[in-house]
């Protein structure tokens, strides 16, 4: 295995990431291409929501990579599979209802990754030859700079003052954050000295440094709480904070990086940018530098790859942008990142540990996938003692006995991964993993969900306590009901408690739950106090607690939160209890989808397999999936049950809206200054009218915004009428026949 390769899945891959883009396909994919297609796409909006929207990952940054460009080797190998809808088109992630939705004045993009020396030369290159095409053969000039593993936020100034302080999110829209970055003593409240606009838009990451995580914590564990994972997701956790006060208890700092829009600001280079930036008394950081060859750029790679944990805070790569403001807006931006920027990300990280012994973990769909677990070791800043194997063929395909010594590999500096054994370490006492033939949670007899399928499942849907513990926990997720106060152990508490009856036997009951249901709750805690043995433990009440002046047992102040959350979820809109349903394959964008064609949950039930499929974004795999969930009696008491609880299972209807688009296919693509994404395709959606996120002969009109890319091109090949943001405005009041011929504007 060569420098900077690794295994994912059981395969290596040169720089973590392997991709086998093909020549695009004219025929149809086939029913396993388009159900591993749906798989990536659930898979990677799993990963982004753990990422983004929990600020916990459920996979390594390298597995991350390898399944996004998977996707788009999919996406290349058959275009008639690309949507707007697919991640590859999408920045960052869902906005939480716990927060309000700010609007960016200037969308904020991700960055193009690169994971080898190669790769960038080869993006630098091609960035050289656009440059050049341009202008000839200019001199560039490239900023360079550590990627910090922080939070990407947004500041907004006006007339030097701090109004708004937002998190990235899609993009386009964040969380509105203002009154807990506010606590941050490195940010100003009001910018100082000279040619300040009237209103600016200032990007960079904030992030806890390498030693304030380390304190951090320490004092979490001398609470009992559990340490955060690493300094990004404990920067997150703690910016996203509902209680400013508590945000303004954890050590977090910022580095500014670039800005936004900007009224009356005249600057010609990035670097001028981090200069005025300075002066104004915001924090830059001190480590970027402007370069004029590839070969210093290397060097600079090179030098903190070296020095990346003697830094103040924690970093996954170097960024490389080119300094000329004007080229910059020449080179412009795809659907999610700058062409004139691109981030290296460094290789991970590998130590050797011992694996002790291989587990089995079991999933809310039932999946049981297999982890190692080891002797406790340290890698890229923090202490490791498990890792997942995702399934038994991973297993066997890596090489790996119980009792090796291993390469572990704390990949992306997020999730560790089991790389493989080291052979000439085996001394003959190591053993195979054997899968479990029985649950680990219920005991009933695993097997794959059908012929060929390489995962183990347990069928136990209803009743295993793991499934059910995991769909609970997943229904109050951000994504689904957004129930903050019910956490994992929240969810074990109810569904599998250490002693008296278990208050939740199906998710149908959530919300008939009663604060008396769970006074008799009781699970297992470390004993406190100085009588207490090393290890020993005790069972106390988890919803209930002792109150001081009567001395009765009460209901505890999280336990009336979660109560106050769960009446306030019943009004959740529909999507979100369609994603709530745990339904395989239906994410939010999928759940979007179907609230939106049907408008109610019991049109949704009744509707065809094939009716399901004709909806935008949703297709055969997630059609057959939806209509096998409700095909199970159970599944349906799930959700008679909640809408007899209150939940709502139907989305009012805007009727006063003319339905001027119905019979209409209108595609958008692009930068709109007046829409989001979401906010256009409901426009369109509410007026009748068909959002779809591929152009083809029956599409009647494309929306063509800044930026505009394949879409575009494809849409005058066929002749397909192309308008404005003007002529979309007029579409929308009017319908095809408000639409002139001076609205249909034909674009190069």
């Amino acid at each position: 295995m060569g420098p900077g390769s690794c295994v994912v899945r059981g395969v290596v891959h040169n720089g973590c990431v392997s991709t086998q883009i093909e020549t695009p396909r004219t025929d149809r994919p086939s029913d396993q291409d388009q159900q591993e297609y749906a798989s990536l796409i659930e898979e990677i909006r799993a990963a982004r929501a753990a990422y983004y929207d929990r600020d916990a990952p459920t996979i390594s940054d390298a597995e991350y990579d390898y399944l996004f460009k998977r996707l788009r080797a999919f996406e290349v190998s058959y275009p008639v599979l690309r949507s707007n809808e697919s991640p590859t088109q999408e920045v960052g992630g869902e906005v939480s209802a716990a927060f309000a939705p700010v609007k960016h004045l200037e969308k904020m993009y991700s960055l193009e990754d690169v994971f080898s020396i190669q790769e960038l030369e080869a993006w630098l290159a091609r960035a050289e030859a656009s440059v050049a095409a341009l202008h000839g053969a200019p001199d560039l000039e490239w900023l360079t700079e550590l990627k910090i593993d922080g939070l990407a936020v947004n500041l907004l100034y006006r007339q030097g003052r701090l109004v708004r302080a937002a998190t990235r999110g899609d993009g386009t829209t964040g969380e509105d954050v203002t009154h807990n970055v506010e606590t941050i003593k490195t940010i100003p409240a009001q910018l100082t000295g000279e040619q300040i606009p009237e209103e600016i838009e200032i990007r960079g990451e904030i992030f806890i440094s390498t030693q304030d995580f380390e304190r951090v914590n320490q004092e979490r564990v001398a609470e009992g709480k559990p340490p955060f994972a690493n300094p990004r997701n404990s920067a997150a956790g703690s910016l996203r904070q509902k209680d400013p006060a508590e945000t303004a208890k954890r050590p977090l700092s910022m580095y500014v990086h670039g800005i936004g829009a900007a009224t009356g600001l005249e600057i010609t280079q990035q670097s001028e940018v981090y200069d005025h930036m300075r002066a104004w008394g915001l924090p830059v950081s001190p480590y970027s530098q402007v370069f004029t060859s590839v070969d210093q750029i290397l060097d600079y790679i090179q030098e903190y790859g070296d020095k990346r944990h003697s830094l103040v805070h924690g970093i996954d790569g170097i960024v490389v942008k080119v300094n000329d403001r004007s080229t910059q807006r020449q080179l412009g931006h795809t659907s999610r990142t700058p062409r004139w920027a691109v981030a290296y990300k460094y290789p991970p990280e590998e130590v050797f540990t011992e694996l002790l012994d291989i587990a089995v973990g079991v999933g809310r769909t039932g999946r049981v996938t297999p982890f190692g677990i080891m002797v406790p070791v340290t890698v890229a800043g923090s202490t490791v003692s498990m890792a997942t194997l995702h399934n038994q063929d991973v297993v066997k395909a890596k090489g790996v006995l119980i009792g090796d010594t291993v390469v572990l590999r704390k990949a992306g500096d997020v999730i560790p991964e089991i790389v493989g054994p080291v052979v000439a370490l085996r001394d003959g006492s190591e053993r195979e993993f054997v899968m479990p033939t029985q649950c680990p949670s219920c005991g009933t007899t695993l097997a794959p969900a059908k012929e060929g399928d390489v995962d183990i499942r347990c069928p136990n849907s209803r009743s295993c306590p793991e499934q059910l513990r995991q769909r609970v926990f997943y229904a109050a997720g951000r994504g689904a009901f957004d129930i903050e106060a019910l956490g994992e152990e929240a969810a074990k508490a109810l569904t599998a408690p250490d002693s008296g009856t278990p208050p939740l036997t199906s998710e149908a009951q959530l919300f008939d739950l009663t604060p008396d249901d769970l006074a008799e709750v009781m699970i297992t805690r470390p004993k406190r106090g100085k009588s207490a043995g090393e290890g020993a433990t005790e069972l106390v009440p988890y919803f209930w607690t002792k109150a001081t002046a009567k001395k009765e047992s009460v209901p505890s102040a999280n336990t009336k939160r979660l109560f106050d959350q769960l009446e306030q979820a019943k009004q959740q809109p529909l999507w979100r209890v369609l994603v709530a349903l745990s339904i395989r394959h239906v994410g939010p964008t999928a759940a979007r989808s179907l609230a939106t064609a049907f408008g109610s949950m019991d049109r949704i039930r009744s509707a065809t397999e094939e009716h399901l499929a004709a909806t935008d974004g949703v297709g055969p795999t997630i059609a057959r999936a939806v209509s096998e969930w409700f095909a199970e009696p159970w599944h349906q008491e799930i959700v008679d049950t909640w809408a007899a609880s209150g939940v709502r299972m139907e989305d009012e209807v805007d009727h006063s809206t003319p339905k001027v688009l119905e019979g209409l296919t209108v595609v958008v693509t692009g930068t709109l200054e007046n829409f989001s994404r979401d906010s256009a395709k409901e426009a369109i959606l509410v007026r009748g009218g068909k959002a779809s996120g591929s152009v083809s002969k029956k599409t009647d009109f494309l929306v063509a915004g800044a930026s505009a890319g394949s879409k575009l091109e494809k849409a005058e090949s066929l002749g397909v009428p192309v308008l404005d943001e003007a002529g979309f405005q007029a579409l929308l009041e009017g319908g095809a026949d408000a639409v002139s011929a001076a609205d249909a504007v034909a674009q190069d």
